[in-house]
């Protein structure tokens, strides 16, 4: 049903005053606390906030709620008015928390984290993330709403956003694939103060925001951002428009804040105890106290904790037994059917990947996903399935760094497990999308084909070279670079028991499946015996690494080797990042006190934690036949027979 908005009387719009100038204050306070922050946004947005306050939909006693409204700061140097809101609604964050804004282990830390925090829903802080996250979980709930129908999922989703989130590449990719699927519940506030970190904002920035948004099939409105009115009327209307909508709310940076209102001094710098005190004591707060909540603004900002937790009550009352058994079924993996692979086949890892997407989405039905418009050589089409919404097949278009922070998005939703995909060599342009689900331990798995110089004739433009050591060297994140079939499939074992990120590595050229079957407890340890040494399995003279297109290689250059005397053994290492995390005592058990020389075709450089000799790429790639650029760059049995006979005997 239509929302109805609330009528404001003069006493109601007395009130507003008091909470909002409540929330201008604590984000001051904590911002001059210590001495570092945003206070500029926080009082320009908190007469917005406070109108959000009687229609948001949140229950603060269950976090996780599935049909709660997602409240996201993609601005998320407004912190401090994140966390007040979250203390005034009732959420887990007390007052002695805002006192420790920005401080060492505070629940309160200088941009919103997920998961450190009890109600922020996802990590912000690099601009334009958080918009193209709004979208994601907006997507999230209209797959959702499909799956378990409209009196299960009914809420909103709220983003705040300025003017350099509007600026950043990733907000036009997002907003335009929000456009292209009406997703009527998305509500995007736009805190247009003209104002950015180095003066006024059409230096940089003067294009028609209501044009470009209109073109992209969004709702387009306008608001006072200090008039209640003008606020609640705008508000209500996007909360009943039938596509996405846009709030463009004209507001004062620093709002309240007497000689410093409307200056980019208030941007990212506290204000100074004397201009407190002064804006206080000018909107009838006391000049010489910090944190102030009046006891009537708390009980007005706690209606609600008190509201949300009423329509949770009668939202559970809707929920029967085997919906809930559904929802809880949608990630279970239990019922996947894995495919195997003959020894001596030949497949390229991408292709035995796209069987696994499928036996996956097959077995687990929280499993959606897609490619930026590559899913024919990413080989990710879930097979049978319909497009998205009305299946799990999503189309991103070449919007890279707006796919992977739509993922961060849908899987912070809750209940779906998304993958995205391109080539290798254009994942530079979603890293930072991929460093933030890092960050969150956000569970997205990336599928990244075409993954080194074998990609071949499209040259070095199209051939992956640093890529492999940037993203092993991201906490949280696990890379996984399989080397046939059957390894494939132990590597996405391991993956969907992890609670973080994954990105799975692949070859567009066929590669021979080496091993009957890849052990998943083996793969778990990040590397393993492949091919023990047939001269002395106990101590051999030289060690070969490689992972990926570069195993099939050791395993060829070891027979030559023990050929020629030298007793050498083959480990196989597709997630590297497992690996590093062993123990002195396993890393012994694979490498003994032979010589170990790694073989990767990729820059390489940080398998000299391991190894005493790498082979890898010291230039980037070459148009050509992939077999010739391997015979190049030094990936043949001839040069890897010289390098490990001059490593054994020096």
């Amino acid at each position: 049903m239509p929302t109805t908005p609330l009528r404001l009387d003069d006493s109601d719009k007395l009130q507003l005053a008091r909470m909002a100038n409540t929330l201008r204050f604590l984000s001051a306070d904590m911002v001059q606390r210590a001495n570092s922050g945003h206070p500029g946004a926080p009082m320009g947005l908190a007469d917005i906030a406070t109108i959000l306050s009687l229609y948001v939909n949140l229950d603060p006693s269950d976090p996780s709620w599935l049909n709660r409204d997602r409240v996201v700061f993609s601005g998320g140097h407004a912190s401090a008015l994140v966390y007040s809101l979250l203390h005034l609604w009732g959420f887990d964050v007390s007052k002695e928390d805002l006192s420790c804004f920005r401080q060492l282990d505070s629940k309160t830390p200088g941009h919103p984290e997920y998961a450190h925090t009890p109600g922020v829903e996802i990590t912000t802080g690099p601009l334009g993330q958080g918009i193209a996250n709004a979208v994601g979980m907006a997507l999230a709930s209209k797959y959702a709403k499909g799956l378990l129908g409209e009196n299960l999922i009914s809420h909103n989703v709220f983003c705040f956003c300025g003017d350099g989130d509007l600026q950043e590449g990733i907000s036009y990719e997002a907003c335009s694939l929000a456009g292209l699927h009406r997703l009527e519940n998305l509500i995007v506030i736009y805190d247009s103060n003209g104002i950015s970190i180095e003066g006024a904002v059409q230096k940089a920035f003067d294009e028609n925001i209501t044009e470009r948004f209109s073109a992209q099939g969004w709702e387009v409105l306008a608001c006072d951002g200090h008039d209640y009115e003008s606020i609640n009327t705008a508000l209500v209307s996007a909360i009943n428009a039938s596509k996405p909508s846009l709030i463009i709310a004209t507001t004062t940076i620093g709002k309240g804040a007497l000689s410093l209102e409307g200056s980019h001094k208030t941007h990212g710098a506290p204000l100074g105890k004397d201009i407190i005190a002064q804006a206080k004591a000018a909107l009838g707060f006391d000049s010489d106290a910090e944190f102030i909540i009046p006891k009537d603004v708390a009980l007005r900002f706690l209606n609600v904790k008190e509201n949300g937790a009423l329509t949770h009550h009668q939202w559970l009352k809707n929920l029967t037994p085997e919906t809930k058994a559904r929802i809880d079924s949608l990630l279970d993996p239990s019922h996947i059917v894995y495919p195997s692979y003959q020894k001596g086949q030949s497949i390229a890892t991408r292709v035995s990947n796209g069987e696994i997407l499928n036996a996956i989405a097959a077995g687990m039905k929280g499993f959606l996903g897609g490619s930026a418009d590559l899913a024919p050589s990413n080989n990710t089409e879930l097979k049978g399935e319909p497009d998205f919404p009305d299946g799990r097949n999503m189309h991103f278009g070449i919007r890279e760094h707006a796919m992977g922070a739509i993922c961060n998005g849908i899987a912070n939703y809750g209940v779906f497990l998304p993958f995205c995909a391109t080539f290798f060599v254009f994942s530079d342009y979603l890293t930072p999308s991929v460093r933030v689900a890092s960050l969150m331990k956000a569970r997205v798995m990336y599928v990244f084909t075409h993954d080194s110089i074998g990609v071949g004739e499209d040259g070095a433009t199209h051939q992956p070279i640093e890529q492999l050591s940037h993203f092993r060297a991201m906490p949280n994140l696990l890379v996984f670079r399989p080397c046939d079939g059957n390894e494939n499939v132990a590597c996405w074992q391991v993956a969907l028991q992890q609670h973080t990120p994954s990105a799975f590595v692949l070859s567009r050229q066929n590669l021979e499946v080496v091993s009957d079957g890849a052990d998943a407890a083996a793969v778990a340890r990040g590397g393993y015996v492949l091919q023990e040494s047939a001269l002395d399995s106990h101590n051999p003279r030289l060690v070969l690494l490689a992972s990926g297109s570069e195993v099939k290689l050791a395993l060829d250059s070891q027979k030559l080797l023990e050929q020629q005397g030298i007793a050498t053994r083959v480990v196989s290492v597709p997630c590297f990042d497992l690996l590093l995390a062993q123990d002195e005592a396993y890393r012994q058990q694979l490498f003994g006190t032979g010589k170990v020389l790694a073989i990767e075709a990729s820059r390489a450089l940080e398998w000299y934690v391991f190894a005493h000799d790498v082979i890898g790429m010291n230039g980037f790639g070459a148009s050509g036949k992939g077999e010739a650029l391997f015979e190049r760059f030094g990936f043949s049995v001839e040069n890897v027979v010289s390098r490990a006979k001059a490593l054994v005997v020096c």
